[in-house]
């Protein structure tokens, strides 16, 4: 899952003055126009027509209903254990701060009867092209990921403020290319097609019903693919708020989850989310701690670590986290990896010998490591290619997407065009995975299409690539 908003910003348009092979990289990248986005949502890419496609569009999904789908039961039932857990070791560790729903506890928990109250919904927010992702599975040419964001339909009693986002989202992630792979003629449909129409996407000058009908149409980018390329639904729910008071800081902490689709039982099952190392359970377990240490330091899983490429075993990893905010760069408890180095706890996995060995071995080898060139580099990249890592540190993970709010009483336009955002940074900046790019380059996936800069390559801060 590397899979959700303080790194990247949503700027106003791809910028005109850019060389095509950046140009190419940044157009396309995100549905943001609010107006085309409630045409979509209120059509077959609302929750309920990718849930259950098989209910008449005359009779809406009501709302709160949405967990108690069949497919939805075990979502619902894998959260609700979570929230028991959190709780539970909340009073243990924290027993004189208490934990409650409401503004008169420390830690004020998410009310989970949002979720089956019938004056919230899940509104579509956005749609993100992820087809960077295609290094995960090439027949799959990457992800499409419907971003949903639960919203009261009504203000909530005595507040006469307009219907206000709840702290929790929804993105369902569709293979960009499922089922048979072709498109309405029969013909057999390439990754690059599929890049070349959201690139054309990204020129089009229309908002609206307009733009939703073209993105729809015969040869636009959402023609492809319905509920039939659901891979797996991802869950991001603000669990608990602390406010600064006299016994902490202020904090915030995110419950992260996945659940991979079930084709066969018609309904979505907990997954192990990507690269989500279980710190707890290899610590716990002599062999395990043993195995995880061979398999990363091994040259090839040590340069795919470095790139940002690895895909860690499912063994070695965890089916949900709670990501804990803000968390600086001092190693503490709350980082999701904190206790696996050296120094860190006596039962840590990899002493800085193993480290030094295993960067001297890749540097004899001839391996050019472009990241991890220091103990304390691996250790950064120990927490930042995890999940809850990097939407603490947003080191090197996914788009961390905002979306519109259609339903406000003023929703903000972006200016892009046709409201085809792109994650832009400042003004003749590389793209943001540059090691991606020529990942997909090499693989033949997108021919033509992506030709990142050579610069781009030497783009970094503190060691770090952005």
């Amino acid at each position: 899952m590397r899979f959700l908003l303080s790194a990247f910003m949503l700027l106003s348009a791809v910028l005109p003055g850019q060389a095509v092979e950046t140009a190419a990289l940044e157009r396309g990248t995100a549905i943001t126009d609010p107006l085309a986005l409630r045409e979509l949502g209120q059509g077959r890419f609302g929750i309920d027509g990718m849930l259950l496609p098989e209910r008449s569009s005359n009779i809406p999904l009501a709302n709160g209903e949405v967990f108690h789908l069949p497919s939805m039961v075990p979502v619902r039932s894998a959260i609700d254990r979570e929230f028991d857990r959190y709780i539970a070791n909340h009073r243990q560790s924290l027993p004189n701060e208490t934990i409650g729903v409401g503004e008169g506890f420390a830690f004020q928990l998410f009310d989970r009867a949002q979720l089956d109250s019938a004056d919230t919904r899940f509104v579509l927010a956005g749609i993100v092209n992820r087809i960077d992702r295609a290094y995960v599975d090439e027949a799959s040419c990457g992800e499409i990921r419907l971003i949903y964001r639960l919203t009261r339909t009504k203000p909530a009693s005595g507040d006469t403020t307009a219907p206000s986002r709840l702290p929790m989202t929804l993105n369902l992630v569709l293979k960009a290319k499922g089922g048979p792979g072709i498109d309405r003629r029969g013909k057999a449909i390439t990754c690059s097609e599929i890049a070349k129409r959201w690139l054309t996407a990204g020129e089009l000058s229309l908002t609206g019903a307009a733009l939703a009908s073209k993105l729809l149409d015969e040869g636009g980018p959402l023609d492809l693919f319905g509920y039939q390329n659901i891979d797996r639904i991802e869950t991001n729910i603000q669990i608990a708020h602390a406010p600064k008071s006299a016994a902490r800081d202020f904090r915030t902490d995110y419950l992260l989850k996945v659940f991979r689709y079930d084709a066969a039982a018609r309904e979505f099952r907990e997954a192990p989310m990507e690269n989500q190392i279980d710190r707890d359970r290899i610590l716990a377990d002599d062999g395990l701690r043993r195995e995880f240490k061979t398999w990363l330091l091994d040259p090839k899983h040590l340069a795919e670590f470095d790139s940002g490429t690895v895909l860690i075993p499912e063994k070695f990893l965890a089916n949900g986290a709670v990501a804990a905010t803000p968390v600086g760069f001092e190693n503490s408890g709350l980082q999701p990896e904190f206790g696996l180095m050296q120094g860190e706890g006596a039962n840590s996995v990899f002493a800085e010998t193993d480290v030094v060995f295993a960067l001297k071995k890749a540097a004899a080898d001839g391996m050019k490591l472009q990241n991890i060139r220091s103990v304390g580099g691996f250790e950064r990249r120990l927490n930042d290619v995890t999940c809850s890592g990097c939407h603490q540190t947003r080191g090197i993970g996914g788009f961390h997407f905002p979306g519109v709010d259609w339903m406000a009483e003023k929703t903000v336009q972006f200016n892009g065009r046709a409201g085809i955002a792109a994650f832009l940074r400042r003004p003749g900046s590389p793209p943001r995975h540059p090691h991606r790019s020529a990942g997909w380059q090499a693989s033949g996936l997108f021919a033509g299409i992506f030709q990142p800069p050579a610069s781009a390559r030497q783009h970094r801060v503190d060691g770090n690539r952005i």
